[in-house]
């Protein structure tokens, strides 16, 4: 089996209220870790699993910042340009998406991740298509989403990114009911939205990263409120397991909750010491700190 994934979906419209005053009046997605944004590093990992359209769903405010990140800056090539930074301007240049790439659509209301991919529905509804979660940014070669779409070329369905999280946490995702384990890919039966550890049917949870069948919109049409009154992406996914299977991917990288402080700051020491001229000298420092 063989389809072609040519569409992501960024749900990028949330307040970030947890980066509050940081995020006061720019987009969480626009945080840097080490020299780039989180949307980046999104991009450029969709953009490596050959995705060629980009939708964000975000707020009227939101979109003039990203969309001033990935529009092309002539001014700014020009000076970089004129004075001889051609390392600067190859990367400026490389930032640029192509104004037929981008879509933006917003979520008026914060109504949850479901709600969010529903508002995409115009651009992705005949699918399969992708979503990725900025905030989990995950270090990867290949990356996580090339896995995703090179697992999917055989399986087909719904795929999900998983990973193994203490019981005490099921809480905080949605969690599969495993049908079969070979290690690496999982078929599910099921799947709970933040599950209580006592109801957890496993341990291995969804993480940012899916590429769904749009028979989900199915679902999501009827705007059914689900755990903690939003409208639920994990809901839709199990509402079509009857008809479209589903499978977790056990990726190959390491994942960061730059969703969390910890995660974040976590995230900025390995990719900086990743992308350093020099990270010897980098570690030095640290350690004076530590």
């Amino acid at each position: 089996m063989t389809t072609s994934i040519t569409k992501v979906v960024f749900p990028v419209a949330g307040m970030g209220t947890r980066f509050l005053p940081a995020t006061k009046a720019i987009p969480k997605e626009m945080l840097p870790v080490a020299d780039q944004p989180l949307i980046q590093y999104a991009v450029q990992e969709a953009l490596e699993a050959g995705i060629t359209e980009f939708i964000f769903v975000t707020t009227p405010a939101n979109q003039q910042i990203l969309g001033a990140h990935f529009n092309a800056n002539a001014e700014l090539e020009a000076t970089l340009a004129e004075r001889g930074k051609v390392a600067e301007l190859k990367i400026v240049t490389e930032t640029a998406l192509g104004v037929d790439q981008v879509k933006f659509c917003h979520q008026d209301q914060p109504l949850g991740l479901g709600h969010a991919v529903w508002c995409a529905r115009e651009f992705v509804a005949d699918g399969p298509f992708a979503v990725i979660l900025p905030d989990d940014l995950i270090m990867a070669r290949p990356g996580c989403l090339k896995q995703m779409v090179d697992a999917h070329a055989k399986l087909g369905g719904n795929i999900v990114a998983v990973e193994d999280v203490a019981l005490d946490m099921t809480h905080r995702y949605g969690i599969l009911d495993v049908d079969h384990d070979d290690g690496k890919v999982v078929s599910a039966k099921g799947l709970v939205e933040k599950p209580s550890p006592e109801e957890a049917p496993s341990t291995l949870s969804i993480i940012g990263r899916y590429i769904l069948d749009g028979q989900v919109f199915d679902h999501l049409d009827r705007k059914l409120a689900g755990v903690g009154g939003e409208i639920q992406l994990t809901d839709a996914i199990s509402a079509t397991i009857a008809n479209v299977p589903f499978h977790g991917l056990r990726f190959e990288g390491a994942r960061f909750d730059c969703g969390s402080m910890n995660g974040f700051v976590e995230a900025n020491v390995v990719f900086g010491l990743a992308r350093s001229a020099d990270p010897d000298a980098l570690k030095a420092r640290l350690k004076v700190h530590l």
